[in-house]
């Protein structure tokens, strides 16, 4: 077949291709994104008219495509680390539920919180969920597990999770393709009570559940993805996890590496290996890309009292992601630097582009907000969190998705008054809608500022859920029509932006304000533009 140049979020978009997926259900969030805008931009997916459209959270992604699986075809659904947070309710259930047709969830986690709040690893929640976990090495491999998830899914009833980190996300390596699987038709349950989680129900599932956990490790056990090298020096056995198999090898390309390596990349755990490895190696490095979850199931699963490093004893940092040389001094071995910095280099920090209506905005309430004082503005995320830092320091917070509305109107709540929301039309819609309800049924007196650029700014420019309908949904929520304000934000209408957020402030309600203006990166796309023009915004 055909190799590729392929990231290793286009591997995984072409391995779910080819195994015949039906839908991918998504919202953007780095380092996941390109997955599925590599399958809205395929010849193949747009012959099959594979669903590719983005969703509104992770959530309604997550329940969608279990949805298709439903009906009995193969669906996948990606997010970052995140996300996951934001779809754990249908995710745990759905391994309750079981599945019919194949499901497949990517969560790509961002170890050194490259472009996230925290670098939470989705291998914990594969594992409260007891559902099989795939970890790729490379791109090759992330290709071949995708290909192979749909069909593990199908046989054992259950969704399987492909776990990446941001350096396989977003780095490129030739992948030969496998054949190409036509698409499943529409098969209901033979059950049809399976997703019915009805508590006698969920029970029933459960059971079920646990009751295919050997047959998981009997697969992880064969799985060849799982490999034991035995070397002659057993002082020292590592496990290297996913790419952290990477990492270590980079270390021996020229030399011999004489101590056993147990590679994981399929959970559960394989149990001969990790038994083989306890009882005739002296001591054991676990490498792995995120949390110390093996090393910390190691410390309580042997009973050899073999010693077992890593994260947790400071073999390797706590925090941030692995690199070679992070390996390399954990093995004891020199450490090859690169070139100082020279100190006439200055780090720079992200900033906004230059144009960005996000900052004319920050500049009208910077002064609306100067007789009250600061501390009072609670932003979400997208672009419009650089706010925060200098020349504009214009935001307190940004917790999560949707959080900017809810805490302040918690910080109102306490007699913070006016407090200030300020968060984008696509994380509007995405988590914002629901603490706006809130607002509006205790009649909190609270502004919420919907930064509208009408797309996904901060991720690539994707559509906005909000375009041609921003305020009719607010309108619809509940919000006092007379304060829902729109305004242009330019340098030229400083004046009026700032008039207009004063008024609200002095309203003992809820308002929302919509500055409006396209993102200037998004101009240079002419189908948005058209469609912007045509919704007559």
């Amino acid at each position: 077949m055909q190799k590729l140049l392929l990231l290793g979020d286009e591997a995984i978009a072409q391995g779910a291709i080819d195994a015949g997926l039906s839908g991918v259900y998504a919202y953007p969030g780095t380092p996941s994104t390109e997955i599925t805008e590599y399958i809205q931009d395929s010849k193949i997916a747009k012959e099959r008219n594979i669903h590719s459209k983005w969703s509104s959270n992770e959530k309604t992604a997550m329940e969608s495509a279990l949805g298709m699986a439903y009906a009995g075809k193969r669906a996948m659904t990606c997010m970052k680390h995140v996300g996951l947070n934001v779809a754990a309710d249908a995710f745990i259930n759905a391994a309750i539920t079981g599945v019919n047709g194949g499901f497949v969830v990517v969560a790509a986690d961002d170890p050194s919180m490259h472009s996230s709040q925290n670098e939470q690893d989705s291998r914990v929640y594969g594992k409260f969920a007891m559902i099989p976990i795939l970890e790729p090495v490379n791109q090759q491999e992330a290709y071949d597990m995708t290909y192979a998830a749909f069909e593990m899914s199908e046989k054992f009833n259950v969704p399987v999770m492909i776990r990446i980190t941001t350096r396989l996300a977003h780095s490129r390596a030739g992948v030969v393709r496998k054949p190409l699987l036509d698409e499943k038709t529409v098969c209901l349950p033979k059950d049809p009570t399976q997703f019915v989680l009805l508590p006698s129900i969920a029970r029933r599932n459960y059971k079920k559940l646990i009751e295919t956990r050997p047959d998981l490790e009997k697969i992880s056990m064969e799985s060849p993805y799982n490999t034991y090298t035995d070397a002659s020096d057993r002082s020292l056995g590592i496990i290297a996890c996913g790419i952290a198999h990477n990492y270590l090898m980079e270390n021996f390309q020229d030399k011999a590496l004489n101590h056993p390596v147990l590679k994981l990349s399929q959970y559960p755990m394989p149990r001969k290996d990790i038994e083989r490895m306890v009882n005739e190696c002296d001591k054991i490095l676990v490498l792995e890309d995120g949390y110390p979850v093996i090393e910390e199931l190691l410390k309580g699963y042997q009973e050899a009292g073999t010693p077992v490093i890593g994260r947790l004893d400071g073999t390797l940092p706590r925090d941030g992601e692995l690199n070679p040389n992070i390996v390399a001094a954990a093995l004891g071995l020199p450490i090859e630097e690169g070139d100082v910095v020279p100190d006439l280099l200055v780090g720079r920090p992200p900033a906004m582009c230059k144009g960005c209506g996000h900052i004319d905005a920050y500049k009208a309430l910077n002064i609306a907000l100067e007789s009250y004082g600061p501390g009072r503005v609670f932003a979400d995320i997208g672009c419009y969190t650089l706010g925060a830092l200098p020349p504009y320091n214009a935001v307190n917070s940004c917790v999560d998705m949707g959080a900017s509305i809810t805490m302040a109107k918690g910080a109102a709540d306490a007699g913070l008054v006016p407090a200030v929301a300020v968060i984008g039309d696509s994380t509007f819609t995405h988590s914002g809608m629901t603490g706006l309800l809130d607002a509006v049924n205790e009649g909190t007196p609270i502004t919420v500022i919907v930064s509208d650029n009408y797309t996904t700014g901060m991720t690539g420019g994707q559509d906005s859920q909000a375009l041609g309908h921003l305020e009719q949904i607010i309108e619809g929520i509940g919000v006092d029509p007379e304060h829902i304000r729109v305004f242009k934000p330019t340098a030229a209408n400083l004046d009026e932006m700032v008039n207009i957020i004063k008024e609200e402030f002095d309203y003992q309600g809820v308002s929302v304000i919509i500055p409006r203006r396209q993102c200037i990166q998004t101009l240079r796309n002419k189908s948005l533009v058209l469609k912007v023009k045509e919704l007559g915004l």
